[in-house]
């Protein structure tokens, strides 16, 4: 392999040449202090007039921001840098000088950087958040296989809705309709009962015109479904899982965090019990609050943070109405009107980062409730035969990749937690 800033500390005192780019520089005199990136890390180089010589030194000073280079130079320990060492440069090479970078260190609009995502998420922020959900994922990954998940990949082209809302982007699929996925669910129940725990991850899409915080037209979702598992241990599971993603941002992207000023005291506190709130206190602790909020309706943005405030962990709210939920989710046994279901909420104002339920394991409910949300039972056919071959309680959950990535990196818009967000009004680049 070769030697990068991330694996610096392998090679003190040597003196070794890495590919990288020129984040920002300044000169004093006779050095120049380069700041350095090569993707998988920052670091100092220190170039020296007496060392390189006029020609060389002046060449370096006049180096454009974000030119890519081959710099060689001797590994140095520096307790007072970020990555602990610095580069005393021997050699610059350039590979192309760039003149006129669009992003300078002055202050920018968001629009414009938006216009320039390609390259904004070159900066030392962006690259950190970016990092951040790439560890979430790897932990991901090593939870569910740990924990006996099959990875199942779901259609992204589908022919109904998962929750029967007409926010679905319609397409052609040859002489039929068809719609992208917003949810890979009904298909990971048909995986969950020929592998009994499975969990897809993958792209959703939903078309809804919103310009919150908290919305992308296009995300990601990760999805486990689970054969023979309840409502009870479902919450169980989100518990470990949101507790083990936390802990490996804490300890894996512990530089990353620094890079953004997080504040890690109240991750610090993330590990099971997460509390829990039926939707009926929900609403009496909103109503206490003096929100204009009965019984009945859906929570929104400002409820979910409200009730968050009052916890210093994720908190569960289970038990909606029947009314406002799925058509998939399994009646309360002791008051049919409520479902066995479960939002779990953010701290610090991030709202539902994990919806879930149990899911409708008898043939004649789920007939019904085709009956009563007016679906085709032609199109989900295939759906209402799980109940009738084999079937078994079984639930599952889906956890929205870039809000979580929002909460845990403390970032308020979740346009900065995906590389290339698409939005309401954007689709460039």
């Amino acid at each position: 392999m070769k030697p990068t800033i991330s694996t610096i500390g392998n090679y003190e005192e040597q003196t070794i040449t890495i590919g990288c780019w020129l984040d920002n520089k300044r000169s004093s005199g006779k050095i120049a202090f380069l700041q350095l990136r090569d993707g998988t890390g920052y670091i100092q180089g220190v170039a020296v007039k007496n060392e390189l010589g006029d020609e060389q030194f002046q060449a370096v000073k006049n180096i454009g921001q974000e030119s890519s280079l081959y710099v060689t130079g001797e590994v140095r320990k520096d307790d007072r840098a970020p990555s602990g060492y610095e580069l005393a440069v021997r050699n610059v090479e350039v590979i192309h000088d760039t003149i006129d970078y669009p992003i300078t260190p002055k202050e920018h609009g968001t629009e414009f950087l938006m216009d320039h995502r390609h390259l904004w998420i070159r900066s030392s922020r962006q690259h950190a958040i970016l990092r951040i959900r790439d560890v979430i994922i790897q932990a991901s990954y090593r939870f569910f296989q740990e924990h006996g998940f099959t990875k199942i990949d779901p259609p992204i082209l589908t022919a109904n809705s998962a929750e029967e809302t007409t926010d679905l982007f319609h397409t052609k699929y040859f002489d039929e309709d068809a719609y992208l996925s917003q949810s890979g669910q009904l298909y990971m129940e048909a995986a969950a009962l020929a592998f009994q725990r499975v969990f897809s991850f993958g792209p959703t899409f939903r078309a809804e015109k919103s310009k919150t915080r908290r919305h992308l037209i296009e995300f990601w979702m990760i999805e486990p479904e689970m054969a023979f598992c309840d409502h009870e241990e479902s919450l169980e599971i989100q518990e470990a899982y949101v507790t083990a993603i936390t802990q490996a941002v804490l300890k894996e992207a512990k530089a990353e965090l620094q890079t953004i000023g997080r504040d890690t005291s109240q991750l610090e506190k993330i590990e099971p019990p997460f509390p829990r709130i039926r939707y009926d206190e929900a609403i009496e602790r909103l109503q206490a609050k003096g929100f204009d909020i009965s019984w009945g309706e859906d929570l929104g943005a400002p409820h979910e943070t409200e009730i968050a405030t009052q916890f210093d962990k994720p908190v569960f709210i289970t038990h909606y109405p029947q009314k406002i939920k799925a058509f998939y989710m399994k009646p309360d046994p002791e008051n049919k009107e409520l479902a066995l279901c479960a939002d779990l909420i953010a701290p610090e104002g991030y709202g539902e980062i994990i919806g879930g339920s149990e899911r409708i394991d008898d043939y004649s409910l789920l007939e019904e409730r085709f009956k009563e949300h007016q679906l085709s039972e032609e199109a989900y056919q295939w759906y209402l035969e799980l109940r009738q071959y084999g079937s078994v309680p079984h639930s599952g959950f889906g956890l929205g990749l870039e809000r979580t990535v929002a909460w845990l990196s403390g970032t308020e818009h979740v346009r900065e937690t995906i590389p290339f967000p698409r939005l309401l009004n954007r689709l460039y680049p």
